[in-house]
């Protein structure tokens, strides 16, 4: 059973900063690509940022030069700065990992349960 488990959300004023974490548990052979989607009211889940196991980033147009996502393999977990915040950011920012067990030589897709994130102006 793998388990991803976000924290670091909360309220935040505009132009301030917040640093998001993911921690991956569970039986765990190999972490291919992590990555942080966020989804506001109303809207649809959408990539903000992900990362390969060798470290390539991408991320949406809508948080570069602000966003920055990073990951620790020794620890299974990957982190997101989230530096001069706008009010469009506030969403609920979720955790996903392709993640290889010891039974299958694939990646399965997980998911965190999200953590809020509201920036106020």
């Amino acid at each position: 059973q793998v388990q991803l488990v976000e924290s670091g959300g909360g309220l935040v004023q505009a132009g301030g900063s917040l640093r998001l974490s993911c921690a991956a548990s569970g039986s765990i052979n190999r972490i291919n690509a992590m990555g942080w989607y966020r989804q506001a009211p109303g809207k649809q889940r959408e990539l903000v940022a992900d990362i390969n196991r060798g470290g390539s980033t991408n991320y949406a147009d809508s948080v570069k030069d602000r966003f920055t996502i990073s990951r620790d393999n020794a620890k299974n977990a990957v982190y997101l700065q989230m530096n001069s915040l706008k009010p469009e950011d506030t969403a609920v920012y979720y955790c996903a990992a392709n993640i290889m067990d010891y039974v299958r030589f694939y990646g399965i897709d997980y998911w965190g349960k999200g953590t809020l994130v509201t920036v106020y102006s």
